[in-house]
């Protein structure tokens, strides 16, 4: 391996393809178990690599010298190995420094609250402290080596203005779980996490539904990645190059969830959109159809609305480590924000708003099988959808030119 990774497991990993996009060179993802890591590093055979969890910290003893400011902090996660001689530097402090301040979350004179024990808790530290935060306190589930307890943070800590999230909590493919509950803190005015698969955890998603500025660590990965691949290659990486790798990955990566009432065209376009997109194309029912056998009208007449809702969860939620996707829901899928809060983690969220009069009621739809029930539905859905959504689209009769709006509304979209 000339270039590479490290890890136990990296099936979440991006960093081939950022590498890949950065320079023509040969990157390559090494799980390294823990029995087999002293030997990897004894034997020195790459040129540079990159290290994450559970690592970062356990090179160091290997190496013949380290970067000033990757001692200070206690964690490497970049090595280039010059002639034998191994040099450990720590660019996840610029990662994930560029990242704060590219979404404008400030931590000058702020109290911050670091989740994690990890070599990138002590990264995380470094940069709150060279940002000039007012104080920086460590969090982990055990008392110690600088940290506090989660208790002691939500018993003395609650008017916290920024949380950075370190640990692997909300990582794929361990999603739609939270290592903290932000109801608990009133004052936060920034969080941030590390976690960049998927795009946006379960934290962030809290965190944006409450009107508080929050960012996943997609940018920090590519941005870390940059300054490791000048570390391999003495080079210089521009700025202008990190950004669109950032906007070209998360664009590739980011679902395109359509909401909206049956027959308004979600399929329709959604199918055109894939196309267009190179995305794949799901659709909701579809899946609950197969999952069950069964119709959906049959569905219905067996379990009920309440039945086929719970259903409709569980499909749901099995998508929400899908990427790269278009998923059309079913018509009732927003009433569960549990559902929509599934759907972000990936993906953005397009109420496709067709006018009520152009929408035909038909009976293989239980809930809108007349005209009566369809307005009802529409009426009583129609603040849901339109609370619930990233953008919300009013479509006319052209699928095609409907797909293409969409299309550059999600492109030119906030990252």
């Amino acid at each position: 391996m000339k270039y590479g990774l490290i890890a136990e497991k990296l099936g979440h990993s991006f960093s081939k393809e950022i590498h890949n996009k950065l320079f023509d060179y040969s990157y390559e993802l090494c799980e390294v178990s823990g029995d087999s890591f002293d030997f990897f590093m004894k034997k020195k055979e790459f040129n540079g690599i990159n290290v994450t969890i559970p690592y970062k910290q356990m090179v160091i003893p290997y190496l013949d010298e380290i970067s000033d400011d990757a001692r200070k902090i206690g964690a490497v996660n970049t090595i280039v190995n010059r002639d034998g001689r191994l040099v450990g530097y720590n660019t996840d402090f610029l990662g994930l420094y560029d990242l704060i301040n590219r979404q404008n979350i400030v931590l000058e004179n702020k109290k911050v609250l670091i989740l994690g024990s990890g070599g990138t808790s002590k990264t995380a530290f470094a940069v709150a402290e060279s940002m000039n935060c007012s104080c920086v306190y460590r969090v982990s589930r055990k008392e110690g080596n600088g940290c506090i307890t989660y208790e002691a943070a939500v018993k003395e800590h609650t008017d916290a203005d920024v949380i950075i999230n370190t640990t692997p909590v909300g990582m794929y493919p361990n999603i739609a779980v939270s290592p903290i509950d932000l109801d608990l803190f009133a004052n936060l005015s920034g969080v941030v996490d590390v976690v960049y698969n998927p795009l946006n955890t379960k934290l962030i998603c809290d965190a944006k539904r409450k009107g508080i500025n929050a960012v996943g660590g997609l940018y920090m990965l590519v941005s870390q990645a940059a300054r490791a691949a000048e570390k391999f290659l003495d080079t210089n990486v521009d700025s202008c190059k990190i950004e669109e790798i950032y906007k070209e990955l998360y664009l590739s990566k980011q679902n395109i969830v359509l909401t909206g009432m049956p027959g308004a065209g979600k399929t329709t376009i959604g199918k055109i959109l894939a196309d267009l997109l190179g995305k794949t194309f799901v659709d909701t029912d579809e899946l609950i159809v197969q999952k069950e056998n069964k119709t959906i009208p049959d569905i219905f007449s067996e379990v009920g609305e309440k039945g086929f809702r719970k259903i409709e969860s569980e499909v749901i939620f099995d998508l929400g480590s899908v990427q790269n996707s278009i998923i059309s829901t079913g018509g009732g899928a927003v009433l569960d924000y549990r559902n929509i809060d599934i759907l972000k983690e990936n993906g953005v969220v397009v109420f496709i708003d067709r006018d009520i009069s152009s929408i035909v009621a038909t009976e293989d739809r239980p809930l809108t099988s007349n005209r009566e029930a369809l307005e009802k539905k529409y009426a009583e859905r129609y603040p849901i959808y339109c609370e619930r959504c990233d953008y919300h689209v009013k479509i006319g009769n052209d699928a095609k030119e409907n797909a293409r709006i969409i299309s550059e509304l999600v492109k030119e979209g906030n990252f």
